[in-house]
């Protein structure tokens, strides 16, 4: 089964700096810069200063099932922060922690090694004496600037976000700018994982 006959679901790369719409009044770097494929919009957004996995469709219901959190689909980031975070650090994100009066969330937290990842087109602030480490969190909400307000509870500044999954989205081998049409294989997982209705 395949809907990809009537709508188009696209992958992209978003790049350090793009805004994750196709128009902006003050001339900034948009979609439009790299995607010219008809009726498609963003499911979902990235910040201007995170990188990394966005979904495109002309599929309404699509779009819906991957905004709504009730839908509470996993979104996977890798996250560099400053200093070293605890294993207490740790267990605070996964747990919840406030941002801008509201709870976030259970989040799945790991330490990784650092990715190997393009360079940013605009460098990292790097402080000699501070270490930073890297992070795989997993969420199923989308806050405003969530993962950068998580981190900073806690006391993790984040330096750079690149995300890298939505369900069974991978961003693959992608380079920043580069996008591609789903598969029909894809396409088909995605109505699987999120049904019809959606529980409050």
């Amino acid at each position: 089964m395949s809907r990809a006959g009537s709508y188009r679901y696209l992958v992209f790369n978003k790049p350090y700096g793009v805004l994750s719409s196709f128009t902006d009044p003050d001339g900034r770097q948009t979609l439009a810069d790299y995607i010219q494929v008809p009726s498609v919009y963003s499911a979902g957004r990235l910040d201007r200063d995170s990188e990394g996995l966005l979904l495109l469709t002309s599929d309404p219901s699509l779009f819906h099932r991957i905004t709504d959190p009730r839908y509470k689909m996993w979104k996977e980031y890798w996250v560099q922060v400053e200093w070293i975070p605890s294993e207490d650090a740790l267990t605070s994100l996964r747990r919840g922690v406030l941002v801008k009066g509201k709870m976030t969330r259970q989040a799945d937290v790991i330490l990784m090694a650092e990715p190997k990842l393009w360079p940013r087109t605009v460098p990292i602030r790097v402080r000699k004496h501070i270490p930073t480490a890297w992070l795989r969190i997993r969420i199923q909400e989308g806050m405003n600037r969530q993962i950068r307000r998580m981190t900073a509870a806690i006391g993790y500044p984040t330096l750079r976000i690149v995300r890298i999954g939505i369900g069974p989205i991978r961003l693959g081998d992608l380079q920043p700018g580069e996008w591609r049409e789903l598969t029909n294989k894809e396409v088909a997982e995605l109505p699987a994982i999120y049904p019809t209705s959606a529980s409050e």
